[in-house]
C-alpha cells in the first residue's frame, strides 16, 4: 500500500465496502458521541467520516487529535445506516473505521477557525493565508482560477495562435502606472523595470515574423490598491495578431471570453458575441457615466439641459450660462417616492457633491402630477415635457445633476449603478458585455494645460499622420476596451507601427524625438525595418475569475495577495534591505519624516 493514502478523501463509495484503505489529509470536524468519535477527514477532493470506538486500536490516540492536525489513518471501509447517508458528499454512503493512525503533522492552536463560514479580519486572513486557503471557498475559487487559465490556453491554441514568453527584467515605459524598479548591480546607478505590461515586447514579436502570439503575462504596477485592482502585480491573457482591423481583433477574442462564461459561469445567461455592441466612448461617458457600463442595467442617463436653461431654477438656469456646462438626468423607473429620492440626494452628498435634484411623479386622482423642489421652481410645462422625453410615468422618478460633466460624471455613473440594484432593475443573472470604441488619444491637464496620452501611447490613431495635424483633443485612436457588468476586463489597440507617426504621436505628449529613441529606441529602430499593420488585446484573468466567483473583492480569487497597502503580511514584505545590499547596489535609504 501507498505510504500516504490509498484513495483520497473524495473517492470512496459502496463498491469498497469491506476493503482496507488508507487515507490522509486534515481533521476538519471532531464530534464525540460518548465513546464513538466521528470525525470528518479532509484533503483537497473532499471529505470522507472516519470514526472509532473502543475496539479500535488507536482510539486513545485519535481521542488526542484536534482540528487541523495532518493525519494518515488505515481502516475498514463500512455501509452507513440508510438513516445516516448523507447525500451532500459523494462520499456520503460509507464511512471508515480507523484501526491505525500516524499523525504527520500536529497543530498549535488556530488563529482562524477552516470549518464553517466564520468571518475574519482580512488582515488575519492574509497573514494566515495558508490556512486560509483550507477552505472550502478558496479552494474552489483557486481550482476555478486553474481551470480557467487551462480553458483560455486551449481556446487560445484552436485559434492557432502560440505561446511566448517576454522578459520580466526590462526597461521603464510609461503604461499608465508607476513601474516598480529594479536597482542594478552591474550598472550602478542605473534601473530595470518590472513590466507593467509586455507591450513593447509582443509588438517586437509582430515584427519579427510570429503572426499570432498569446501568453498568460505577469504584469506590474505600483498603483493604488482597488477591490477590484492589485496594488502591486497581476495576470492577463496577452495577445497580439499581424494583419488585422479592429474588428478582426474583435471576432477573435469575444468567442473565447464568451466561451469562458458559458463553460464557467454557473449557469449564468452570457450574451451572444455577434451582439454585444461597440459603443463610442463620449456614447458611454454620456449614457452610462463611465467608460465600463454594467449593461444588465437598462438605465441611460440624457442631456436635459433645454428644458432648465431660463428656468426658475436658478442653479441650474445659471450653471447653463456657463461653457462647457450641461444638465442630466438619470432616469428611475420605481423610484418614485420622497422617501427614496431622499435616501439618493443623501448618497450624492456622501460623495461629495451638494446634492441631486430629483423630480417624482405620482396620480393625485386629477391625472399625473410631478412632485418635489425642483417640479416646483420649473413649472408644469418643463416637467411634463422632461418626463416624456425620459418616457417616465406614475410611480417613476428621475435625478438631475449639473455642471462640467467632468465634475459629476463619476457620481452620475455611481448614482445608476445604485439606482439599478435598488430599484431590482439589475439582471443579476447574465453577464453583459460591451465593446467601447473611439477613445480619444490625448487628454489635457485643466491646470496646466499640458497635453498628454489618455489611452495607450502605442496605438495608431484614427486618420493616421493627418489626423495628428490638428486638434490634439479631437484624435481618437484604433483603442478599445471590453466591459462585463460594470468592470474593464479587456483593453486593446491596433498599433502605430509607423516611425514617422509614432514621433509626432510622442512629440504631441511632449516626448522630443531623443527621447522617444531612448527611451523606445527598439520599437523605433524595428518600425525602420518591415513593419506589418498589427494590433491586439489584454484581457485581465484576475478579473475574469473575480466575476466567474461572483465576488467583487479581487484578493478573493489571488492565491496570496498584497493588502491595501501593498503589504503582503505573510512574508513580510516589503522589507529593509540589510546594508551590505545597500552597499553592493551603491544606494542609500533616506528616513522619511
Amino acid at each position: 500500500m501507498h505510504a500516504y493514502r490509498s484513495h483520497t478523501c473524495a473517492d470512496l463509495t459502496k463498491d469498497q465496502v469491506g476493503e482496507t484503505v488508507r487515507l490522509a489529509g486534515w481533521v476538519h470536524r471532531i464530534r464525540d458521541h460518548g465513546g464513538v468519535l466521528f470525525i470528518d477527514l479532509r484533503d483537497h477532493y473532499g471529505i470522507t467520516q472516519v470514526i472509532a470506538d473502543g475496539d479500535s486500536p488507536v482510539f486513545s490516540a485519535l481521542e488526542k487529535v484536534r482540528s487541523e492536525w495532518c493525519i494518515r489513518i488505515d481502516g475498514t471501509v463500512l455501509a452507513r445506516d440508510a438513516s445516516l447517508v448523507n447525500p451532500n458528499l459523494p462520499t456520503g454512503e460509507v464511512e471508515v473505521f480507523v484501526r491505525d493512525l500516524e499523525v504527520l503533522g500536529s497543530a498549535d492552536e488556530l488563529p482562524l477557525i477552516v470549518f464553517g463560514d466564520q468571518e475574519y479580519p482580512e488582515e488575519t486572513r492574509l497573514k494566515y493565508r495558508y490556512l486560509d486557503l483550507r477552505r472550502e471557498a478558496m479552494q474552489s475559487s483557486m481550482t476555478l482560477r486553474s481551470d480557467v487559465v487551462a480553458s483560455i490556453r486551449k481556446r487560445m491554441w484552436a485559434k492557432d495562435f502560440r505561446e511566448y514568453q517576454t522578459p520580466i527584467i526590462t526597461a521603464s515605459s510609461p503604461e499608465g502606472a508607476r513601474d516598480f524598479l529594479v536597482p542594478s548591480r552591474q550598472q550602478p546607478g542605473k534601473f530595470y523595470a518590472l513590466p507593467q505590461a509586455p507591450q513593447q515586447f509582443k509588438q517586437l514579436i509582430m515584427v519579427s515574423g510570429f503572426d499570432k502570439y498569446f501568453q498568460i503575462a505577469p504584469c506590474f504596477r505600483d498603483e493604488d490598491p482597488r477591490a477590484d485592482r492589485s496594488p502591486t502585480d497581476f495576470y492577463q491573457l496577452d495577445m497580439e495578431m499581424s494583419f488585422v482591423t479592429q474588428q478582426d481583433v474583435f471576432d477573435t477574442v469575444s468567442p473565447v471570453i464568451a466561451g469562458v462564461f458559458e463553460e464557467f459561469g454557473g449557469g449564468k445567461s452570457v450574451d451572444a458575441p455577434e451582439t454585444w455592441p461597440q459603443i463610442p466612448y463620449a456614447e458611454a461617458a454620456l449614457k452610462y457615466g463611465t467608460d465600463k457600463p454594467d449593461l444588465r442595467n437598462p438605465i441611460e442617463m440624457q442631456v436635459v439641459s433645454e428644458h432648465f436653461a431660463g428656468s426658475g431654477f436658478a442653479i441650474f438656469a445659471k450653471l447653463l450660462e456657463q461653457d462647457g456646462t450641461e444638465i442630466r438626468a438619470i432616469p428611475a423607473p420605481g423610484g418614485g417616492s420622497r422617501k427614496f429620492c431622499d435616501r439618493m440626494n443623501a448618497f450624492a452628498q456622501k460623495e461629495g457633491l451638494p446634492g441631486m435634484g430629483y423630480i417624482f411623479w405620482r396620480d393625485q386622482g386629477q391625472g399625473i402630477e410631478a412632485a418635489g423642489p425642483l417640479a416646483k421652481n420649473i413649472g408644469p410645462e418643463r416637467t411634463e415635457a422632461i418626463r416624456q422625453q425620459l418616457g417616465l410615468g406614475v410611480g417613476d422618478a428621475a435625478f438631475f445633476l449639473g455642471g462640467k460633466p467632468a465634475s459629476f460624471q463619476r457620481v452620475a455613473g455611481k448614482a445608476r449603478d445604485v439606482l439599478g440594484t435598488e430599484l431590482n432593475l439589475t439582471d443579476q443573472n447574465r453577464f453583459a458585455f460591451a465593446w467601447i470604441v473611439d477613445f480619444p488619444i490625448y487628454e489635457k491637464d485643466e491646470e496646466t494645460g499640458k497635453i498628454d496620452f489618455e489611452h495607450n501611447p502605442f496605438s495608431m490613431p484614427q486618420g493616421g499622420m493627418e489626423a495628428l495635424m490638428g486638434d490634439p483633443l479631437a484624435v481618437k485612436g484604433f483603442q478599445y476596451d471590453l466591459a462585463c457588468n460594470g468592470y474593464e476586463l479587456v483593453s486593446g489597440a491596433i498599433r502605430n507601427h509607423k516611425p514617422e507617426v509614432m514621433l509626432k504621436a510622442f512629440e504631441i505628449a511632449g516626448y522630443g524625438a531623443d527621447e522617444v529613441k531612448s527611451r523606445f529606441g527598439a520599437l523605433f529602430n524595428a518600425f525602420h525595418f518591415g513593419a506589418p499593420p498589427h494590433g491586439g488585446c489584454a484581457a485581465g484573468i484576475d478579473r475574469i475569475v473575480m466575476l466567474l466567483a461572483g465576488t467583487s473583492n479581487i484578493r478573493e480569487v489571488i492565491m496570496f495577495p498584497m493588502n491595501q497597502r501593498a503589504e503582503d503580511l505573510m512574508m513580510s514584505a516589503p522589507s529593509d534591505p540589510s546594508s551590505e545590499q545597500l552597499m553592493e547596489l551603491g544606494l542609500r535609504v533616506i528616513p522619511q519624516d
